[in-house]
């Protein structure tokens, strides 16, 4: 079942067209990989997907409806952009992750501390990362952070914009196997990658899409 639809998008940067007539499909389960050379917009594609870019053709269409006509706070929730550079807020691991249910959209949704625990495993990570101060955070740290602060308001859609590249390979790997299980957990979910490592790109998706030049 297909979960987005991509109608002949197109989209312009100084008067040259990154892409145009883009029309793709994305089926519950699957693992996107968007390749091709710098350039070709593959992360203004995936902003644009995520309602942070509005591309100037065509229409992007989730769950049967166009997303311009989604309350916005609603699908961000659903349909979450995870940049290689994540930002943190002051205080500690556990406040970052607690500071999304002060969101509106999150009121009727309580921070669950054994949800997080078990992301927390996947990390090789013990409780008492949670007191950490996040302004100590590594880099690799941080983004694994971002990673459970969005996977645990169980979104749909994962747009993972070159989210492994500042990491090791341990971490790497870690962050690979959490995507797998997150995928697993949830047969309606899906996710697009980008990676300027073509292995990594061969090894977590299922099909990949190639962008030109228009």
């Amino acid at each position: 079942m297909s979960i987005l639809n991509i109608i002949n998008l197109g989209q312009q940067i100084n008067s040259r067209w990154l892409w145009r007539n883009l029309s793709f499909n994305l089926h519950s389960g699957e693992s996107l990989g968007l390749v091709g050379a710098t350039g070709t917009g593959k992360s203004v594609l995936l902003r644009s997907i995520a309602h942070l870019d509005t591309p100037l053709e065509g229409e992007i269409i989730y769950r049967d409806k166009n997303i311009l006509s989604w309350d916005i706070p609603l699908y961000r929730s659903q349909v979450i952009y995870l940049h290689q550079r994540s930002v943190m807020l002051e205080g500690t691991v556990e406040d970052n992750l607690k500071y999304i249910y002060r969101l509106n959209i999150h009121t009727n949704r309580r921070y669950d501390t054994s949800k997080v625990t078990q992301w927390l495993d996947l990390f090789d990570r013990n409780l008492s990362f949670l007191g950490q101060s996040a302004s100590n955070l590594s880099g690799g740290e941080s983004q694994i952070v971002a990673l459970i602060r969005a996977l645990q308001i169980d979104p749909m859609i994962l747009l993972l914009d070159e989210c492994t590249a500042s990491l090791d390979a341990k971490t790497t790997a870690q962050v690979e196997n959490s995507i797998e299980f997150w995928l697993q957990e949830n047969p309606q979910r899906a996710c697009i990658w980008t990676s300027h490592d073509s292995n990594q790109i061969d090894r977590v998706t299922d099909k990949q899409l190639m962008l030109n030049h228009d």
